[in-house]
């Protein structure tokens, strides 16, 4: 049975958070003398700390009630909080699936909170048996999964990740950073359903502002209640928030370019199942392909050597690359440095 209060930190239910001048008085018209701004310049008075106009314009493209909306500097900052808010540094444990994305191992580490990685099937899927005996332990607090997962690319099983929600009584985050590109149904619908899921989106890769670092959590408002209280008051800046309130004026845009980059990657992920140096192409619900090759090092080097960068996934899935889908003539020249190296 899941249980909020008992879950989350003692000291965090306790705390009482700090106070800024923005959360004391939210009035956009007066004459503010309440922050020690500097009273000149564009730039010179402190962002909205709870991005209330982000989150309701997040709040109509993604339909999710504003108040189940969380909004982090990048997801980076809603991995680390959740790690602060329901971790017991030295003491409590959290779970997630190996090859996966980085920054849970090293939040974990920054946070001295023992992280358990179950290995994926050879197709990169959940095996439900492997994560079983964890569902009932009490000092695991955190699940993470990642879906579409990075670096594998593909989607996990829906009706297993539904079933470790179901059954575990810590928090599950579903980490949905791909999920624009996979054409499939977002796991924040199931927040309502789900008191202890969290969901994880970006603007950082289907809505094109990676330099903005703006994360987004769909979640309980009891939960966001946590976030608000642990965050940095002025987590996102006015530039930042304004950049992706732009970004959502102009969804046209970011759906043609979503539509655009998915057709390149079935093209791309047609093209390279046809050159002898690569192996496998494993299938992709994201932005990106992993592929194996025979010596993954050494053809990584190469292709950097033509001046083309991509990711060496070797050291966390034996043999493998990484392929961000680029442009129709970005992915041209890889497939003929590709091609030039076969022969």
């Amino acid at each position: 049975m899941f249980d909020l209060d008992k879950l989350v930190r003692e000291n965090v239910r306790n705390l009482i958070p700090y106070s800024c001048a923005r959360n004391e008085f939210q009035g956009t018209e007066g004459v503010f003398l309440d922050a020690n701004e500097n009273p000149y310049g564009a730039l010179n008075r402190y962002p909205d700390p709870f991005q209330s106009e982000l989150k309701e314009a997040i709040s109509k493209i993604k339909e999710v009630p504003s108040g189940n909306i969380f909004l982090g500097n990048g997801s980076d900052e809603i991995i680390d909080l959740c790690y602060r808010i329901f971790c017991t540094p030295g003491k409590d444990k959290a779970l997630t699936f190996h090859p996966t994305y980085g920054m849970y191992e090293v939040s974990a580490a920054i946070n001295d909170v023992r992280l358990i990685n179950i290995d994926l099937t050879g197709d990169f899927n959940i095996d439900p048996q492997s994560v079983l005996p964890y569902l009932d332990d009490p000092s695991v607090k955190l699940i993470f999964i990642c879906s579409p997962n990075n670096p594998s690319g593909n989607c996990m099983n829906h009706s297993v990740v539904e079933d470790i929600i179901s059954q575990f009584s810590g928090m599950v985050v579903v980490d949905e950073a791909y999920n624009d590109f996979s054409g499939k149904p977002s796991f924040r619908f199931s927040i309502g359903k789900h008191p202890n899921l969290l969901v994880m989106q970006t603007f950082s890769k289907a809505l094109g502002l990676a330099a903005a670092r703006i994360g987004m959590a769909f979640t309980s408002a009891e939960v966001v209640s946590y976030l608000n209280k642990m965050k940095p008051p002025y987590n996102i800046s006015t530039i930042n928030q304004k950049a992706a309130l732009k970004k959502l004026q102009r969804i046209e845009i970011y759906r043609n370019e979503v539509n655009k980059i998915t057709l390149e990657r079935e093209r791309l992920m047609s093209v390279l199942k046809k050159i002898s140096i690569i192996e496998e192409v494993f299938p992709s619900d994201s932005n990106f392909i992993l592929i194996k090759v025979k010596d993954a090092d050494n053809l990584y080097e190469q292709l950097k050597s033509s001046k083309i960068i991509i990711r060496n996934r070797n050291r966390i899935a034996e043999g493998c690359l990484r392929i961000t889908v680029g442009s129709r003539t970005e992915n041209n020249k890889l497939i003929t440095t590709l091609k030039k190296l076969a022969k």
